[in-house]
């Protein structure tokens, strides 16, 4: 049977690299790339279709930043598809991110040079803004916009005798430090991207206590460390030729130095494979490299707080009613001025 397969971010990098490599195992697929940008979505649709041309590739437009886009997009998705088996969530964003010089020299020649290269923990900031909603947009687009397509789409991924799988793409950024359930959307903090990230991680947690028993199974992944433009955006690009000989170095002695789409879309491709049901769903599954190149997925374990990730569902599902109430009012208020610009003329 036809796996219907949706990933958001689709157009580049890691969301790109994995349906590429779903595509050449010849998998009996409909693809589906949800896309903000969608110029850049139908270069990557081509793309795609001269390697496979056989293939089905649908394009959506979607922005997870927005709440309306995410409405529009499921009711565009709800008349093309009867279930969804896979859902990537992929897409992201870290938006005018700064490094802390000093801490990166630092670090540059001690003993944790790998991990501050793999993590970058402490090191990196980030200037959030509001969107149109109201919301943080990196917690709107990295987490709430996810979490509300998931909510829309319940009626194609929960299904009677259907299994539906969620993929989160976080990363090792991800920090209890830097979450707080107080200010979930990371209003008062510089480091919103690390925030959103450790947020998904709960969520999928989360999602598996509440949605197991209607077949609905959610996993998280981490890349590793992947340039795309996401990371070339994080430093000068003279710095990334100075450190780029070094990486591919470090890469011999480390193996969550993936450095490429490819690579990093490892663990994304490797639970395309797996049954859900033997999954942890308190494991962040990792894609990683050997020294020689060999990729592979290894599960660790998460270490999230149970309480602390319903606390988390609760506050997202409380959230999702006031700006369904705001959604609402503002629809009804344009819908009146509407019909008094008419009646005027």
């Amino acid at each position: 049977m036809e796996k219907v397969v949706l990933v958001t971010g689709a157009n580049s990098g890691i969301g790109l690299a994995l349906c590429e490599r779903l595509l050449t195992k010849d998998f009996q697929l409909r693809l589906c790339l949800a896309c903000r940008n969608m110029q850049r979505a139908e270069a990557a649709r081509s793309a795609l279709l001269n390697s496979h041309t056989s293939a089905r590739v649908d394009l959506l437009h979607l922005d997870v930043g927005s709440v309306q886009s995410v409405l529009n997009a499921v009711k565009e998705i709800k008349s093309r598809y009867s279930r969804i088996d896979f859902l990537y969530l992929n897409a992201g964003i870290m938006p005018n991110p700064a490094v802390d010089l000093k801490a990166f020299c630092k670090g540059l020649f001690s003993r944790n040079v790998v991990n501050m290269f793999a993590t970058a923990q402490g090191l990196l900031t980030q200037q959030d803004r509001l969107n149109s909603d109201g919301l943080q947009e990196v917690f709107a687009t990295n987490l709430f916009g996810h979490f509300l397509l998931i909510r829309e789409l319940e009626p194609l991924l929960c299904q009677p005798d259907h299994t539906s799988r969620v993929v989160w793409t976080s990363s090792s950024n991800a920090s209890r430090s830097a979450f707080s359930i107080e200010d979930i959307e990371h209003k008062n903090g510089t480091e919103p991207y690390s925030s959103s990230k450790y947020a998904s991680d709960m969520l999928s947690l989360a999602l598996n206590r509440h949605k197991n028993n209607q077949g609905l199974f959610s996993s998280v992944t981490c890349p590793g460390l992947v340039m795309t433009n996401l990371t070339y955006g994080i430093l000068p690009s003279f710095f990334w030729t100075l450190i780029m000989p070094i990486m591919w170095i470090i890469r011999i002695f480390t193996n969550t130095f993936t450095l490429t789409p490819y690579n990093g879309a490892e663990a994304l491709y490797w639970l395309f494979l797996q049954k859900p049901e033997s999954l942890d769903p308190r494991a962040k599954y990792h894609s990683l490299t050997s020294g020689l190149g060999t990729n592979y997925t290894e599960p660790r374990q998460m270490g999230i707080d149970e309480e602390l990730s319903e606390e988390l569902f609760s506050k997202l599902l409380e959230l999702e009613r006031e700006v369904r109430r705001k959604l609402s009012k503002s629809n009804a208020d344009n819908e009146a001025y509407q019909r008094y610009i008419s009646d005027v003329e």
